[in-house]
Order: C-alpha cells, then sequence, then structure tokens
C-alpha cells in the first residue's frame, strides 16, 4: 500500500482556462508558457485520467495527492477563475486521487480555504518563494492557523523561478533548491514551532537538502534541537544519497513518499523494506491525517 504526497495532475477546466489567457502562464496547445522560464511541451498523456489511474494502480498507490503547480505562478495572479478551475476539477478527480488546496497568497480568503478542507481537499500547498524570511512566515499566519486548527497540513512547494535560463535543469536544480531552502531556515528562524505547536508540514524535494545543512547551522552558533514529529521532507527528485543524508538528521520518520509525477517517478531509495515500507505509507499517513498508523491496507 502506498501514499504519495506529491503529484500533479490538471482538471480539464484548468486547462481550458490556461489556454484562455493571454500572459503567462498560458497554454499554446500544449506548450506552456510561464513568466520567467523557457516554454515547456506538456505530455497530453500526462493529465488524461484515465491513464494516470491506471498507472498509479499498478504501482499500488491508494492514496495520490495532486496540487497546484507553483511555478506556475497562479497563487500570485489574483485570478479567482483559474483558482476556481483548479479546485473545481481537483475535487472531481477519481480516487486514487485527492488534492491540496491553493490560496492567492497576496490576499488569502481564509472563509474560502476553510470550506475547501472541510469538502475534503488534504491540507494547503504554498508556494515556497513567498516564505523565504520569518516575516513572509509571519505574514500567512491566519493561513496556518487556519489549518492547524482544522488539523489540516501544510505542503511547501517551489514557486516561480527568478530567472529564465536556456538550460531546463536550472530552475529545477537552482531555483527551486534555494526556494525550499530559504523558507526550510525561515520557519526555524521564526519560531513556527512555538507559534504553531501542532501543525503538521512537508517540504518536497527534501527541503532542498536543507537538513543536511545542520552541521553548518551548529558550526555557526545555531541549534538543531530535537527532532520534529510535524515536520516533514518527501522523496521527490532525490535517490539513495540525498535521501539517506536527510534521515541522518531528521530520521526515517520523518521522510515521506512524493514522486513529483509526472515530472519524476518512484525511485528506489535502498532503505531496505522496513524502511520502505513506513516511507511509503505510515508517514505519510501521520502528515497528511495526523491520526495513529492505521494496519496496512486500511486507508
Amino acid at each position: 500500500m502506498v501514499i504519495d504526497v506529491h503529484q500533479h495532475l490538471w482538471p480539464e477546466a484548468f486547462v481550458d482556462r490556461l489556454r484562455a489567457r493571454r500572459e503567462p502562464p498560458y497554454l499554446d496547445g500544449w506548450t506552456l508558457h510561464t513568466a520567467t522560464e523557457a516554454p515547456y511541451d506538456v505530455d497530453p498523456a500526462a493529465h488524461e485520467v484515465g491513464k494516470r489511474v491506471a498507472l498509479e494502480q499498478d504501482a499500488g498507490t491508494t492514496l495520490a495527492a495532486v496540487s497546484l503547480s507553483s511555478p506556475l505562478g497562479v497563487e500570485e495572479l489574483e485570478d479567482a477563475e483559474l483558482l476556481a478551475a483548479w479546485h473545481d476539477g481537483a475535487a472531481e478527480f477519481p480516487a486514487p486521487f485527492r488534492a491540496w488546496a491553493s490560496v492567492d497568497v497576496r490576499q488569502p480568503d481564509i472563509t474560502g480555504l476553510e470550506g475547501l478542507l472541510r469538502k475534503g481537499f488534504l491540507g494547503v500547498q504554498l508556494p515556497a518563494h513567498v516564505l523565504g524570511t520569518p516575516s513572509a512566515w509571519e505574514a500567512q499566519a491566519d493561513l496556518l492557523r487556519a489549518a492547524e486548527q482544522l488539523g489540516k497540513p501544510i505542503l511547501v512547494h517551489p514557486g516561480t523561478a527568478s530567472r529564465a535560463e536556456t538550460a531546463c535543469w536550472w530552475a529545477p536544480v537552482v531555483d527551486y533548491t534555494t526556494q525550499l531552502q530559504a523558507a526550510w531556515w525561515a520557519w526555524h528562524a521564526f519560531g513556527g514551532r512555538h507559534t504553531f505547536p501542532a501543525l503538521r508540514l512537508c517540504f518536497v524535494a527534501a527541503a532542498g537538502l536543507a537538513p543536511v545543512h545542520h552541521e553548518r547551522l551548529t558550526a555557526r552558533g545555531g541549534r538543531l534541537g530535537t527532532i520534529d514529529p510535524n515536520l516533514y521532507v518527501d522523496t521527490s527528485s532525490y535517490g539513495p544519497q540525498g535521501i539517506d543524508a536527510v534521515a541522518r538528521v531528521l530520521g526515517i520518520d520523518q521522510v515521506v513518499h512524493g514522486t513529483d509525477r509526472p515530472y519524476a517517478g518512484i525511485t528506489d531509495l535502498r532503505q531496505g523494506a522496513a524502511a520502505t515500507a513506513v516511507i511509503r505509507h505510515d508517514n505519510p499517513h501521520r502528515l497528511l491525517f495526523g491520526a495513529a498508523t492505521p494496519e496496512r491496507g486500511v486507508q
């Protein structure tokens, strides 16, 4: 039984709305244009719901959590119709898919967000590039408090890249990891756990390997403190070396399975059968639902 906390799948209405736009982000056919990255040819099959359901069935996935991809920049557009197209379509996805909610981070509709969370959205995705300072986390306090009070987690995902480069790997390797590291350290500098003691958070892509730098934190006079049982990282885009290094700092119980499908897939982390089981099922269940881990096969 597998729970994947990090995937992307676009509803048809969301695709139509992107095609209707004339400014980034928009789709020209299946070519995606964003404000800061080179045009990207989207694979239509990656967003065919039936094919994706079959793919997850083959993988033994019991729950796949899909989100609005923050590098598009939708959370800062103030385009309510585009956000509504995402939420309305995502709410209709068949099993095993369920969705993360998104918000306009400039003027969050907290009441609307609470409604989405009560209707079955798993939690809230926030773009990392707007969380890169302690004051940025403080600015989202009302949103974070709403999620905490409803027992819903936060997914921190890379946001819009800061520059356009010709190399297709530049933004994922440089911009995205930098954003995640900044958001990770800003959460700690903000004292997020003191302010929100019960809030569960997950940083995708192993937080850009930020936990590995805790040795440097100590060397420069900082302090790691005890392991935070409500702070997680997902495995997307990393393999055995990266995840092993992160797990040595955070502990294996804070690592959750996330693929970033369709942009990446499942990787053998070479952690052994017992560790793989907790990464792919037990830990994701605790992140998403905060309850005691059910017996395998119980959802």
